[in-house]
């Protein structure tokens, strides 16, 4: 096929932090040695932070790398962080405030900044600009070009106006080649070309499985008597029961709060619905007396790389890199994976600057050595043993011991646990496990998948290839209905998948892509591994005003 090419020095994959902190070190780095560097950033998303949802407390000290400057440079950094409250729910009614001292420090949010990190990441790609980056939203990367050595050589964009069907529509455009010398892959959790790269170049081979966590978030105008701004409160337990996670409500400026519930994947009863556990949560007193009179203005909800240290691939392989969230660079400890993202997108900028002007293309394996003289890898090591412990313990046991391993080892106990089972694999029997009974939405503090949803503002393209492929159909009915009562239409918070039955009677797996909000849960919790997410049309998915 005949494409249009376009060549760059650095094509990045992903306009999230730690995309455009890399595309925005380069061109820094560039304009400090006079050079000519160009440099794209390509964004799936319609605008630049329509895609990015993140709860989000920020620690700002990558960011005071990138612009030393960045409060009088109008960085749009919300509230500043006034208390923390850590709260174990031991009932739907009741809970136990607990003491700053015996919980981890790595929780405390002392110098950090309630924000909005789609309006900071649209804040960023302003000064990425600003500096000479091309930023192309709308188009997504669907595919990785190798050259004649099997190196990556760039990008092949999806192509627009193709029909349900595979034929050409009208206004059909091919997909374009992004040719760069060097590749960075910033597609965030779960990227479907970064998983293709760490199975082609086996780049997980010597670590532990990637572990992950759904996260939900919605935003609320509260009651001013009800607010109180720079309040950051998490809590854990109820209603989890076995299964791992947690909440956060975040108290922002304008009588707005951030509310949210993290459920780890390695959850065993199927019967569970994350989205129905989130609804539950906001009736608990710690959050019900803060929502209570208010208005739900928007829903998202997004998978999160929980693994850390322990299962951080191997980030470089011939002609590119893998940044962020893409490698599972966020802290669980912190809760907070914007800062380490934007410190491995300078990492990276700082490792391809040296060699981009270089006709070999190779291995960018300089990158591994910069990562472990930084302080991003000496805070991941110190937090390793974190979530490995609360999936072996439990929240409480696993909470005591990451106090004691944190506030008074500073993480450094001499050992390290880790978790080799992948969290797909985690799922009992239906007849195994329980039940779970539901309560009904009341339409006040919890809501149905359906109005959530249209509060994500998510719109596809109706007439597209489905871009949530099955490598075999029949398995959600004769295979996961039959022993796990099919957890495809619990575990995805956005109803896109159901099983209905056709005019015979006949079950059938009915997938209503428009609704899917790119959270990569099925992607990652299917427990035979027969869905695969690829990219839709460009522009499709959620489009988050504020998240």
């Amino acid at each position: 096929m005949d494409r249009e090419v376009m060549e760059f020095d650095v094509v990045i994959v992903g306009a999230g932090p730690s995309g455009l902190s890399t595309a925005i070190k380069l061109k820094q780095l560039a304009n400090e040695h006079s050079k000519e560097l160009n440099v794209c950033v390509l964004e799936k998303g319609s605008e630049v932070g329509a895609h990015i949802l993140s709860g989000a407390v920020f620690e700002p000290r990558a960011l005071a790398e990138l612009f030393p400057d960045y409060q009088e440079n109008g960085a749009p950094l919300g509230v500043k962080v006034t208390q923390d409250d850590i709260y174990l729910l031991n009932s739907e009614t009741k809970s136990t405030k607990l003491p700053n001292m015996i919980t981890p420090s790595t929780m405390h949010n002392d110098g950090n900044y309630i924000l909005s990190m789609a309006n900071m990441c649209r804040w960023l790609g302003e000064q990425a600009e600003g500096l000479g980056v091309e930023i192309y939203p709308g188009f997504t990367a669907a595919e990785i070009d190798y050259d004649e050595q099997g190196r990556v050589a760039g990008i092949i964009t999806g192509s627009l106006g193709v029909a349900e069907d595979g034929s050409e529509k009208d206004g059909y455009v091919p997909g374009m080649l992004l040719k760069g010398k060097y590749t960075v892959f910033a597609e965030g959790c779960r990227g479907h070309l970064g998983k293709e790269l760490i199975a082609k170049y086996e780049l997980d081979k010597d670590v532990s499985p990637q572990h992950y966590a759904i996260g939900f978030k919605e935003i609320w105008d509260i009651p001013g008597e009800q607010h109180q701004e720079g309040l950051v409160v998490h809590t854990a337990g109820w209603p989890l029961g076995k299964a791992t996670g947690g909440s956060y409500l975040y108290h922002a400026e304008n009588n707005q709060v951030f509310v949210g519930l993290i459920v780890d994947l390695n959850y065993e009863n199927p019967h569970l619905s994350p989205f129905d556990e989130f609804q539950r949560l906001k009736h608990h007193p710690v959050i019900a007396d803060t929502l209570k009179g208010g208005t739900r203005v928007t829903y998202g909800a997004r998978a999160i790389a929980k693994g850390g240290y322990q299962s951080l691939p191997k980030m470089t392989f011939p002609g590119g890199i893998m940044v962020g969230c893409n490698a599972g660079t966020l802290n669980f400890s912190k809760i907070k994976g914007n800062h380490t993202a934007m410190k491995s997108g300078i990492l990276a900028a700082e490792t391809l600057f040296d060699l981009v002007g270089n006709d070999d293309i190779k291995d960018p394996i300089e990158y591994t050595e910069r990562f472990k003289q930084s302080w991003l890898y000496d805070e991941l090591y110190r937090s390793r043993n974190f979530g490995s412990a609360i999936h072996k313990f439990g929240n409480f046991m696993g909470g005591a011991y990451n106090t004691l391993d944190q506030n008074i080892f500073g993480g450094k106990l001499p050992f390290t646990l880790t978790d080799s089972r992948p969290d797909h694999t985690t799922l009992k029997s239906a007849s195994q496990m329980p039940q779970i009974d539901y309560p009904k939405p009341d339409g006040k503090l919890s809501f149905d998948k359906l109005s959530s949803v249209y509060l994500s503002n998510t719109n596809h393209e109706e007439d597209q290839p489905c871009h949530l492929k099955l490598k075999d159909p029949s398995v959600p009915i004769k295979v996961n209905l039959a022993k796990y009562d099919e957890p495809a239409q619990r575990y995805c918070p956005a109803g896109v998948y159901e099983v209905i039955e056709d005019d015979s009677g006949e079950k059938q797996f009915q997938i209503n892509a428009q609704n899917c909000v790119h959270c990569k849960t099925c992607d990652i919790k299917e427990p035979q591994q027969n869905i695969v997410w690829v990219v839709p049309e460009g522009g499709g998915g959620p489009n988050y005003p504020n998240m």
